[in-house]
């Protein structure tokens, strides 16, 4: 007997710092989101696909819930909540090693109006014994009952597969939305962006990585087959641009050391990163920056 082909579209949220890119970076097998130590990493909703010979399951990466400070932290917070909508399946990440905080008890209070099944997935469980695992679980079950409780390691890998299996056990029969090979809908010159951005995040400290933003402006195949391009990284003030750009161009030169080696590995060619820093004024609150930067409703 034939399997029935099964797709469907699953919403990954949770507090930010839990693991969500790195869960889909994992479930995918190949780096589609940023990831850092630094909480909302992940600014757009970011659509993956993964597709295999009897379904396909389209991961929604978003940024983490939390209380908006800002335009953009309006923005990002719209983008989550956006995702809950006509979803087939939710994926509630919380961090095993970290206490239950304000944080996901707010994520939980905006679940609970989801009619979608909603898996509790507890992340980092290499990080603890298995008894205090189960505490952490036995704690959430108390607060609303789950279709799923799926303990894993995103970073690792363990029980990735049984997420995956027991996803496609929820979804129903459906159609094949997008082609095999494509795991992604972001461009490629937003991936390039973002790389060179998460390369910042690891990099910076305090105020700066919050206020950092990288907006590609050319993007070109030389003759010689090499892939010119000249990124901005924008900042707030002008103490931040001297911590990114560091003593001698320091900083910057090894951001686009680190960034080059996986934008080449994306793009498939050699690349030369042409890489300047502009103080922007408060770019988080502007909506005209925001647009410009890409963080606007899609």
């Amino acid at each position: 007997m034939e399997s029935v082909f099964k797709s469907g579209f699953v919403a990954v949220v949770g507090r930010p710092n839990v693991g969500k890119s790195t869960l889909i970076n994992q479930i995918i097998k190949q780096k589609v989101s940023i990831v850092s130590d630094k909480a909302q990493t992940t600014r757009n909703k970011i659509l993956c696909v993964h597709t295999d010979e009897d379904g396909q399951i389209i991961f929604l990466d978003t940024p983490g819930i939390h209380k908006p400070r800002h335009k953009l932290g309006r923005f990002m917070d719209e983008a989550a909540y956006g995702s809950l909508r006509n979803i087939d399946a939710v994926l509630f990440l919380i961090a095993a090693d970290e206490k239950r905080g304000p944080g996901d008890m707010f994520v939980l209070e905006k679940l609970q109006n989801v009619k979608a099944p909603v898996f509790l997935i507890v992340n980092k469980i290499d990080k603890l014994e298995k008894e205090k695992v189960l505490h952490v679980i036995g704690e959430y079950s108390q607060l609303r009952k789950f279709h799923s409780v799926i303990p894993l390691s995103a970073l690792k890998g363990d029980n990735v597969d049984t997420l995956v299996g027991e996803l496609k056990k929820t979804l129903m029969p459906g159609p094949k939305y997008f082609p095999d090979d494509m795991i992604t809908d972001q461009p490629e010159r937003l991936i390039v962006a973002e790389i060179v951005r998460e390369k910042l995040l690891q990099m910076t400290r305090e105020e700066v990585p919050h206020a950092l933003a990288v907006y590609v402006d050319e993007m070109t195949r030389r003759p010689n087959g090499k892939v010119y391009t000249r990124l901005t990284v924008y900042v707030e003030r002008e103490s931040q641009k001297r911590i990114v750009v560091g003593k001698n161009g320091a900083v910057l030169k090894e951001i686009g050391k680190r960034a080059r080696t996986e934008i080449e590995h994306l793009l498939g060619s050699s690349v030369f990163l042409d890489i300047w820093v502009k103080v922007k004024p408060d770019w988080r609150n502007k909506a005209s920056a925001l647009s410009e930067f890409g963080y606007t409703k899609k």
